[in-house]
C-alpha cells in the first residue's frame, strides 16, 4: 500500500472524538498518525493500519487503495 508522509487517511473505525481522518506522520515498520479534529498522535503497526484504510486523500484526490 502506498501511503506516503503528509497523506491524509481515512479509516473505517471512529476515533472517540468522532473524527475518521487522519494525517500521516511517520512511515516505516510502524505508522504515526494525527486525528485532524483533536490532534492526537498515535503509532500504529503498518499491519493494522493496511487492514483499516479505506481511503488515502492526496493532493485533493481520494485513492481508493484496494481497487
Amino acid at each position: 500500500m502506498d501511503i506516503r508522509i503528509g497523506d491524509g487517511i481515512r479509516l473505517k473505525k471512529e476515533h472517540p472524538c468522532g473524527s475518521k481522518e487522519w494525517d500521516v506522520l511517520r512511515v516505516g515498520a510502524d505508522f504515526k498518525i494525527r486525528c485532524r479534529i483533536c490532534g492526537r498522535e498515535v503509532m500504529v503497526p503498518r499491519e493494522k493500519l493496511e487492514k483499516r484504510v479505506r481511503r488515502i486523500l492526496r493532493n485533493d484526490q481520494e485513492i481508493n487503495p484496494n481497487a
